[in-house]
């Protein structure tokens, strides 16, 4: 790819063209090996005017925002041969505020049987993917309300791995399973389909034909001979959970189990890949090792920890991990940062585990901070190499993610609106954390440590919690005592990374510097000099003057540490 023209100031990088898949499932897909491109690719057109039906799903409207969600029973029928799904959710939600409407979502594709309150049938309006329920009371402020929204229907296959699809296993039986995360829950079962508000618990009951098995997420409870050739299957969730998390797997698994210090590890795998998923899936304890020992104990020790082998690339349904990667490390047999790490290891088993911590403990509270689920989660990854192989792998793993940032829009979108962020959200995310343990370690005796410890306590602080990328910005700038706003600004609201410009003066022996960059006040701190003898300069957006013994051809800048472009003229 051609680089374009550029000024004698202005900054380029060599980064390679690489695409992730449709959003639908976590993982990148693998890259072909680099090729040069402009660090400021074209812009991407415009996004497209919102439509009703995604400002209806992603907007926490007025019928929303009036209650909380406390608890769901769903409560379904699988019909691998009608490809039909039916049955109910039982939703108990408190008011917030006095109201007669409450919103519920559901494809339109979908039928809604009927909505009960006790035994009244309640009245409801549908708008595209939008079920407006209204009362004949007024519901008040602080009291519990319980309705059973009954549904049945023909599941529509959308996204790249169809929301809830009917498939068959290689000895043609049924596999069935859902992935729902960019298309919403709604795709296939009533929900509040949003990020925002999650339920306290949640019981999920699943019939199938006998032959086959359900897992869900939870804890194992029990099945039930239901004496017509169906069994159904009990699991009890007794944490928090977004509704995209929740989640059906449907096949003729085999089962095994094992214990992590304590925690209970479940595993399923169809019956032919027992074996490769017995080898394969060991790679869990030190997945679990890697990320207690930064952030703190597995989430959802109670629920336990399951990996589920599903027919796509994987996806982070909690405490039921969906598992795609054919038992083989990289990501679908290819190495896929192109660095010699990823070999190593499963990407999905520690990518998508990893949103154990980050997505599913801590959730945004909107789809347009996706970053928090995916910048951290990617950056992580770095954390488990380092754990097991080292800082010098951790941070050539770390190079591996330049290729792949596109700079295209910002990645924090715009908030109310069903749209998917741009991939730049997992790895320009991830290496402007990295940028940030660089900034904030000072070269001095114990300073990862002490990044670790930021680390900790800021997935400590926010666990079990669902919130916007404000909470974690000022999070940062109380724990640091610096403001730390326009560095998070222009990575995350902008599209070009910064550029630190260099301009040397032989005659007077002294090097000019300052930052261009979009977002006023930034002025991020560099180490510049020579390796091994780096020394730490605070350039701004007004020049400054150092005097340097180095010449142009000397003069390094640390950029193995920073996610940065250098200009020297």
């Amino acid at each position: 790819m051609d680089i374009p023209s550029i000024t004698r100031l202005a900054c380029f990088a060599i980064l390679a063209s690489a695409t992730l898949p449709a959003q639908t499932v976590k993982p990148p897909v693998a890259t072909p090996p680099a090729t040069v491109a402009a660090t400021a690719n074209t812009p991407a057109p415009p996004p497209a005017t919102p439509n009703r039906a995604q400002i209806l799903r992603g907007a926490y409207g007025p019928y929303r925002a009036n209650n909380d969600l406390l608890y769901y029973h769903l409560d379904v029928r699988v019909d691998p041969v009608a490809k039909s799904i039916a049955g109910k959710n039982t939703i108990r939600f408190r008011m917030l505020a006095d109201g007669s409407r409450i919103q519920i979502d559901l494809t339109p594709g979908l039928k809604v049987d009927r909505i009960l309150m006790g035994a009244t049938e309640l009245k409801y309006t549908r708008d595209e993917g939008a079920v407006f329920i209204d009362f004949p009371q007024t519901l008040r402020k602080g009291q519990t309300y319980t309705i059973d929204f009954h549904y049945s229907g023909n599941p529509v296959a959308k996204g790249r791995f169809g929301g809830m699809s009917f498939e068959k296993d290689p000895t043609g039986s049924p596999w069935i399973f859902t992935a729902c995360e960019d298309d919403g829950a709604s795709i296939w079962w009533p929900s509040k389909d949003q990020w925002r508000d999650e339920v306290e618990s949640m019981d999920i009951s699943v019939a199938v034909p006998s032959t086959l098995t359900d897992v869900s997420n939870g804890r194992f409870v029990g099945k039930t001979d239901l004496g017509d050739g169906y069994t159904r299957w009990d699991w009890h969730v007794s944490y928090p959970i977004n509704s995209y998390d929740v989640a059906l797997n449907i096949a003729g698994y085999a089962h095994f189990s094992d214990t992590h210090n304590g925690l209970d590890m479940d595993f399923y795998a169809l019956p032919a890949d027992l074996d490769k998923a017995k080898k394969q899936f060991a790679q869990a304890k030190g997945m679990l090792d890697a990320f207690e020992h930064y952030l703190g104990e597995y989430p959802f020790a109670r629920d336990g920890y399951k990996l589920v082998q599903v027919p796509y690339a994987g996806m982070e349904h909690q405490s039921a991990v969906a598992y795609g990667n054919q038992f083989d490390n990289g990501y679908l047999h290819v190495d896929w940062t192109h660095v010699g790490i990823s070999p190593r290891f499963d990407f999905i088993i520690v990518h998508e585990s990893g949103h154990e911590w980050f997505g599913n403990s801590i959730t945004a509270n909107d789809e347009a901070d996706m970053w928090i689920h995916e910048a951290w989660d990617t950056y992580i990854e770095s954390l488990y190499v380092e754990y097991h192989y080292g800082k010098p792998d951790a941070m050539k793993y770390i190079t591996g993610w330049r290729a792949k940032v596109k700079n295209r829009e910002p990645i924090v979108t715009e908030r109310g609106v069903e749209a998917t962020p741009p991939q730049d959200m997992y790895f320009k995310g991830a290496l402007m954390i990295a940028t940030l343990r660089s900034m904030l370690d000072d070269d001095k005796p114990g300073a990862d440590a002490r990044w670790f410890a930021l680390l900790h306590d800021f997935y400590q602080h926010f666990k079990y919690r669902n919130i916007d990328t404000e909470q974690v910005v000022a999070w940062w700038n109380e724990r640091t005592h610096r403001n730390l706003t326009p560095v998070f600004n222009q990575y995350l609201r902008h599209t070009a990374i910064p550029c630190l410009e260099l301009n040397f003066d032989p005659a007077t022996g002294t090097v000019n510097y300052k930052w261009q960059a979009e977002e006023q006040g930034f002025n991020l701190p560099i180490r510049v000099g020579t390796p091994g003898h780096w020394q730490v300069i605070t350039p701004t957006q007004q020049w400054q003057v150092l005097k340097t013994p180095l010449t142009k051809e000397q003069f390094s800048v640390a950029t193995d540490l920073y996610f940065v472009n250098v200009s020297k003229t």
